[in-house]
């Protein structure tokens, strides 16, 4: 067997396994959206049609007149941007501060960081719960942007610090003998080459924020301040569970996200590997 018939029995054998598993990853989605589509909050069927023959938007309908479906998502939007911009802010400068100085609990402070993600978060609910009642932030969009911005910082911190390290320190260097001084060259040349690093804290904060329920559940008692993971939880209950409600908000909710991940995906990458190359 020649070498061309060799490369392409293997690119062959690549492509029919990435198809496989995506249709692998894609059958949870056509499962969910042919819920939503399926009247009187039907789960099963004995159908293997992904739209049935008595599919209908009525479930999408109901979701924007008769429940408070918009007022859900609009709280997650606004907390959402907050936790990202909160997240991406003080990590950037944290990250920087970690890479480029050296001061006394260097080493303790990044250690600490990284022994915050040994623990799962559910530990740090009683502790922070109490701290929100005492700081009568309980119930508030202050309390749970502050608990969302707390969990994601350690990990968007060791992110940027680590894409930092890649950055040669001449080029600041050069920056300073142009005249810049050391904010300059951190936000005009700095900033703009960590952009991949900067695009893997924006995403992961956004989605620390936009999919949690365990820690909005604790928090969030007033239904006007419900998210939409908690909005979601509503339609089930005891004595049944409005599925089609359910899938009908699922596939809604997954909109931003996959266009969030398209629009972002060329600098994924690039963050994810080059930040890991130095700690």
């Amino acid at each position: 067997m020649d070498a061309k018939r060799k490369t392409f029995l293997r690119i062959t054998a690549t492509y029919l396994a990435l198809a496989l598993f995506c249709l692998i990853s894609l059958y949870p989605v056509s499962q969910i959206f042919s819920i939503s589509l399926r009247p009187a909050d039907r789960l099963m069927s004995t159908s293997l049609e992904i739209i049935p023959k008595d599919a209908s938007f009525r479930n999408y309908h109901l979701l924007f007149t008769e429940r408070p479906f918009t007022v859900w998502l609009a709280n997650s939007t606004f907390v959402a941007l907050v936790v990202t911009l909160t997240g991406v802010s003080l990590a950037s400068t944290a990250g920087y501060a970690f890479s480029r100085f050296n001061f006394i609990g260097k080493k303790l402070g990044l250690l600490s960081l990284l022994v915050t993600q040994m623990f799962p978060a559910t530990m740090l609910l009683l502790p922070m719960y109490i701290m929100l009642v005492k700081l009568h932030l309980y119930n508030s969009y202050l309390g749970i942007i502050i608990m969302y911005s707390a969990t994601a910082l350690p990990f968007c911190v060791w992110q940027m610090k680590g894409y930092y390290d890649t950055i040669p320190a001449s080029l600041e260097e050069a920056g300073r003998i142009d005249g810049c001084n050391r904010f300059q060259t951190f936000y005009k040349i700095i900033l703009p080459l960590a952009s991949p690093a900067l695009v893997i804290t924006a995403l992961f904060s956004f989605m620390s924020a936009w999919t949690e329920y365990v820690v909005a559940a604790q928090i969030l008692e007033d239904p006007g301040l419900w998210t939409l993971p908690l909005g979601l939880k509503s339609f089930e209950s005891n004595m049944g569970s409005e599925w089609g409600l359910y899938g009908a908000a699922s596939m809604i909710v997954t909109i931003p996200v996959v266009i969030l991940f398209l629009s972002l995906s060329k600098w994924l990458v690039s963050g994810l590997t080059l930040g890991s190359v130095k700690g």
